[in-house]
C-alpha cells in the first residue's frame, strides 16, 4: 500500500474518484484538490462522449461501463478509495462498488451518493429520454435541473450542446436502475441531500439505507439539486478522508505492534475488504 511519509509509517493518503451528473463533464470537481488538500487525492472520471473524450462513442449499456471503470480503478488498489458519484454519478459509484465486491477485488472504503434516489424509484428525470426536444427541456426546466432559459431562448444552445449527451445518460440511468434495482452493497454508504432538491427529495435519499448491509448515513445539505458545486461537499469528504486515514493509520500501528511483539519486523498491509 503507497503511503506518504517515510519507512511505512506515513498517513495512508486514499483516492477519491468523482463520477459527474447527466450530460456534464468534471467541471464541478475542479477545485477539490484545493479544499481536500493531502487528505485525499481526488480523480474525477470522465465518461465518453464530452469534453476530450466527445470523439468517443457514449456508453448507454452498463456491462460496457463497468468492464471500462475496472480497468480505470483495478491499477490503484494500492491503497483505500473513496467513491462520490452525484445524480447519474451515484448510480455510477453504486453499480461500480456492487461490481468490484462480486469480482472479489478490494472495495471502496466509503460509497457517498449525492441527489439522485436509489434505483427502485428511479429519478423522474430517466422518462425523459424518449422524448422530443422541446418536451425534454421543459421536463428539465420543470425539475430546475436547468434553468427557464434552457426551454425558451437559450433552447437552440442547449439542443446542440447539451441534449445528445443528456439524452444518452439518461438511457445509462435507466440500464442502471434495471440493472440495480435493491442490489445492496456491502460498503458503508452515505447519502447526501439537498433541501431544496426536487429530483431527489429527502424522504427518497433515505431509502438507500436499503442498499447497504454496512453502515448507512444520510445527511442534508444546503441547496437544490446541483449543491456539488458548493465548497461544502469537498469539505464534508475532506472530514470523511481524514477520519478514514486516522482508522487506518491506527489499525497499522496496532498490527505492527503485535506482529514485532510475536517475533517478526513484518509489518502487514491493513484488509480494507470489511471496513
Amino acid at each position: 500500500m503507497r503511503r506518504t511519509g517515510g519507512a511505512g509509517t506515513g498517513p495512508v493518503t486514499p483516492w477519491l474518484f468523482c463520477f459527474h451528473h447527466a450530460g456534464a463533464g468534471i467541471s464541478a470537481f475542479a477545485r477539490w484538490q484545493q479544499v481536500l488538500g493531502d487528505a485525499a487525492e481526488v480523480v474525477p472520471v470522465l465518461l465518453p462522449g464530452r469534453g476530450p473524450r466527445a470523439k468517443e462513442n457514449r456508453i448507454t449499456d452498463v456491462p460496457v461501463l463497468m468492464n471500462e471503470l475496472r480497468e480505470l480503478i483495478t491499477p490503484l488498489l494500492d491503497r483505500p478509495y473513496l467513491l462520490y458519484g452525484h445524480s447519474l454519478g451515484g448510480l455510477v459509484a453504486h453499480a461500480l462498488t456492487r461490481t468490484l465486491e462480486d469480482d472479489g477485488l478490494l472495495p471502496p472504503v466509503r460509497l457517498v451518493i449525492g441527489a439522485v434516489p436509489p434505483p427502485h424509484l428511479r429519478n423522474p428525470l430517466l422518462r425523459g429520454a424518449g422524448l422530443p426536444d422541446a418536451e425534454l427541456l421543459d421536463l428539465l426546466v420543470e425539475f430546475e435541473a436547468a434553468p427557464p432559459e434552457a426551454a425558451g431562448r437559450d433552447s437552440s444552445l442547449w439542443r446542440r450542446h447539451v441534449i445528445p449527451a443528456l439524452r444518452d445518460d439518461l438511457r445509462l440511468g435507466e440500464a442502471l436502475c434495471q440493472v440495480n434495482a435493491d442490489a445492496a452493497v456491502g460498503t458503508p454508504l452515505l447519502a447526501l441531500a439537498g433541501r431544496e432538491d426536487r429530483l431527489a427529495p429527502l424522504t427518497e435519499m433515505a431509502e438507500w439505507a436499503d442498499y447497504s448491509v454496512s453502515r448507512f448515513r444520510l445527511q442534508t445539505l444546503a441547496g437544490g439539486h446541483y449543491f456539488v458545486r458548493e465548497r461544502v461537499v469537498p469539505e464534508l469528504l475532506r472530514e470523511v478522508a481524514l477520519e478514514l486515514r486516522e482508522t487506518v493509520q491506527q489499525e497499522y500501528r496496532a498490527e505492527s505492534s503485535a506482529r514485532q511483539e510475536g517475533g517478526t519486523r513484518l509489518l502487514p498491509t491493513p484488509d480494507l475488504s470489511e471496513r
